[in-house]
């Protein structure tokens, strides 16, 4: 049952005011700010419970009213009536119409046009199956649903017109774009073929279920004579975007172009927005139908992005989870399951999820996509938002659906958005389809086979000096290199209209100074690549985005390495050099993506230290590896061995042996869980192979190559080791390039570890990025796949007392 309808009276003492009551801040001011903070708290915990099962927030924000039903909170009437006395209904519904208003506007400043129109068959087909077959069963599955309903007497079903049809109906055809775009993120398929289709398919949906919305609710609510206020809207819907957005875009591009827009000026958005809701509601529709189209008439790119970003903490986080609550509130398990025949009516929920699934595997069979893939885009497509829960609140306040209806298709709508989460997870688990694969690697590609490199950049400066590094390797038509260059999109409010702006084509619609921060900097990066892809026969170059949170980012760059099937991922450091010759942190999260990539990446790992190298001349570039040993610095050589093809490319070698003191094996990071055995024959297997992999490439690199030279030097202790280096670099090389370090299980260099400020960079990695160091060359520091990523340990303490943190391999 749903909450009964109350009485109460309201004594009216300014008639002429905003606030017509008394006492608004003894009573008024101080109910309403505990429903807010009683909403804001609970889905914020419950948003939290929910985040492992990837549910969205709406989800959580409709749990916040359930908890308020007879069944849980509902039962202790004290508890109910504090958080919602019977006089502070009306307010928190005029506050939730509001927030509800803001919610649509957001809805149509996130559609994305360009796509809507310019949509390829195949979306468009898929769109449309899922909009027919659901509105030609839905009525079959009304008219079941009351002949199975036998508790008539008790809780008696409204009464049959075509209104309860029409609405039941409009409900089972919509698609929520914001949560799809949501769901897709957080399960990172947004880039997949699955992710893509979905998107596009949902945002159509969406589309043409507000269309539907604004065509069909007027006459399930006036009837017959809502023919009218239907042909008004139409007038009012093309004179805004054929009349009134050109010259609205224009005066907002001229303004965001001379940099005169600020924040007091959205006041002006905002006055929009309500004369445009007015005017709707005037006409008789709805008045976020009028919300919907001032968003979609607005400019896309910077200015939808600051509007965005400005106001959806008030909007979007505050005033829409009352509304969605209220929803949850109005939920009546009792009355789905406590009638005779309450296994008919679960067979009818379910039925009522299935609509979309079936007719998106029908749809998507006449493309040929698998069965799987078209299981998991209709379960995708059958995921609800907003505008469904805004359909149902509409006809439970004109009384078209009783609460019994309004509860059975309630519950299927939550239904087929909770599961989505889960059974995609079930059937792709995206988190564990990186199978080993050996060649995953520089050392095991072959030479006459290309080279696939994920480069990953967060801005164009970094683009250009990755793009230095790859002109070092030797790019021929025997042995080419195909480029993926990758630019990762913070998420940081609405995933939807981040996404919905990098669907676009940045080049087609919108004006350069219309573009958001993220959108010019992908065109800089493009335009930087592409150039660089142009000026070479044996290099090919695609640029990519993807939009994540950066605490999980990682995980998208392992889906792109993995379907792009590459060989090396090339990540920035998190430092760049300075007009002083010094490397200062640019954004300390950069370190945080390096790290988590480098734990568990599916193929080779490079972090790339720029010290301008890309300004050098490659005619006379000099190279420098200095290899200790493990899988890293075999990884490392052939790196180096690749590069040592560039013509004008001189590469030395420089290979530290081990003695005394620092030949000691360190078993304490493997001793527990492995065995120092284990250790010991491991680090003699790893001698062994480090000394194939040297012998190979002095036979056949350093014997028939005057330009590649080797030598070898000693290291007794571990004050060795910076000598050395300072020693090596006073031959000024242009980049060196050195291993991680990963299973030397040497006790000298996990000693100097614990020192290291950098440990992605490893010992020798660190020295040479230090600014004390004084070096102003390069540093590749290079980490192999194949033998487990970093992981980093607690902290342990060392003989002396010291507490350090110190990295571990598994």
């Amino acid at each position: 049952m749903g909450v009964p309808p109350a009485c109460y009276e309201i004594n009216v003492l300014n008639p002429s005011r905003a606030w017509q009551t008394s006492h608004i801040l003894k009573t008024e001011l101080p109910v309403l700010a505990i429903q807010l903070i009683f909403v804001l708290i609970i889905s914020r915990l419950l948003f939290l419970i929910y985040k492992p099962f990837h549910q969205p927030r709406i989800i959580s924000q409709i749990s916040v009213g359930f908890l308020l039903t007879p069944p849980l909170l509902g039962r202790f009437v004290e508890i109910f009536l504090f958080v919602y006395p019977i006089t502070g209904v009306l307010n928190i519904e005029v506050i939730t119409n509001v927030g509800v208003i803001y919610y649509a506007f957001l809805s149509g400043l996130e559609m994305n046009l360009d796509t809507i129109l310019h949509v390829e068959k195949k979306g468009a087909t898929i769109a449309i199956c899922g909009i027919v077959f659901p509105m030609v069963a839905g009525p079959a599955l009304y008219a079941l649903h009351r002949k199975v309903y036998v508790n008539v007497d008790v809780l008696p079903l409204e009464e049959i017109t075509m209104n309860a049809y029409l609405v039941w109906t409009l409900v089972l055809t919509v698609t929520g774009f914001p949560v799809v775009a949501h769901t897709l993120s957080e399960l990172k398929l947004l880039y997949t073929g699955l992710g893509k289709a979905a998107l596009t398919a949902s945002m159509i949906t969406e589309t043409y279920a507000w269309i539907l919305f604004t065509l069909c609710v007027p006459f399930s609510i006036n009837g017959v004579t809502a023919i009218y206020s239907v042909l008004s809207t139409i007038v009012f819907a093309i004179i805004c975007i054929f009349v009134v957005r050109p010259i609205v875009v224009k005066v907002i591009d001229r303004k965001m172009d001379r940099d005169e827009w600020d924040e007091g000026q959205l006041l002006y958005v905002i006055m929009g927005l309500i004369l445009c809701a007015y005017i709707t509601d005037v006409l008789g529709t709805h008045d976020i139908v009028g919300a919907f189209i001032f968003g979609l008439i607005l400019p896309h790119g910077k200015f939808a992005d600051m509007v965005a970003s400005y106001t959806d903490d008030f909007g979007g986080v505050m005033l829409a989870p009352l509304f969605f609550s209220g929803s949850g509130m109005r939920l009546g398990i009792k009355s789905i399951f406590y009638h005779p025949n309450w296994p008919y009516t679960l067979l009818v929920i379910l039925l009522l999820c299935s609509l979309k699934i079936l007719s998106t595997l029908f749809a998507t069979f006449f493309f040929g996509m698998p069965s799987k893939d078209g299981f998991a885009l209709g379960l995708l497509l059958n995921t609800k938002g907003a505008i469904a829960l805004i359909m149902l609140n509409i006809a439970w306040d004109r009384s078209i659906l009783s609460g019994q209806s309004y509860s059975v298709i309630a519950f299927a709508v939550i239904l087929m958005t909770v599961v989505v989460s889960p059974a995609i997870n079930a059937i792709y688990k995206p988190r564990k389809k990186f199978e080993q694969n050996k060649l995953k690697t520089i050392q095991k590609l072959r030479l006459d086979a290309e080279l696939r490199l994920l480069a990953c950049v967060h801005n164009n400066r970094q683009a250009t000096g990755v793009i230095g590094l790859i002109e070092t390797f030797n790019a021929t038509r025997l042995s080419p290199i195909h480029v993926f260059a990758l630019y990762p999109v913070e998420v940081t409010g609405r995933a939807a209209t981040v996404v919905a702006a990098h669907m676009e084509k940045l080049n087609s619609q919108l004006g350069a100074q219309n573009l958001t921060r993220t959108q010019e900097e992908l065109e800089n990066i493009k335009n930087t690549f592409e150039a660089f892809g142009d000026a070479y026969d044996a290099i090919r170059v695609q640029t990519l985005n993807v939009v994540s949170a950066y605490a999980t980012v990682h995980e998208d760059i392992y889906n792109a390495a993995n379907e792009k099937r590459t060989s090396l991922i090339i990540l920035p450091f998190h430092k760049q050099l300075s007009s002083e010759r010094v490397l200062e942190t640019t954004n300390a999260t950069y370190r945080d993506i390096n790290l988590n990539v480098m734990q568990s990446a599916p193929c080779s790992v490079g972090i790339y230290v720029d010290r301008d190298l890309r300004s050098l001349p490659k005619m006379n570039f000099r190279i420098l590896m200095i290899f200790v040993g493990g899988p890293d610095d075999r990884e490392a050589l052939a790196v180096a061995w690749r590069m040592a093809g560039h013509p004008g490319t001189q590469l030395s070698v420089v290979r530290m042996l081990l003695f005394d003191e620092a030949a000691e094996v360190d078993t304490s990071s493997h001793a527990e869980a492995q065995g120092i055995l284990f250790v010991v024959m491991d680090c003699e297997k790893q001698k062994e192979l480090d000394d194939e992999c040297v012998n190979s490439f002095r036979l056949t690199a350093v014997n028939n190559n005057d330009s590649i030279t080797y030598s070898e030097i000693g290291v007794h202790s571990g004050e060795d080791i910076p000598t050395i280096l300072n020693e090596l670099d006073k031959f000024h090389c242009d980049l060196y390039i050195v291993g991680q370090g990963n299973r030397r299980n040497s006790r000298v260099f996990s000693n100097l570890l614990e020192w290291s400020d950098c440990l992605e960079l490893g010992v020798i990695g660190d020295i040479l990025a230090s600014n004390n160091f004084g070096s102003g060359s390069s540093v590749l520091v290079v980490q192999q796949y194949g033998y487990g990523g970093m992981v980093l340990g607690k902290q342990s303490s060392n003989k002396d007392g010291f507490k350090s943190l110190i990295v571990k391999t598994e």
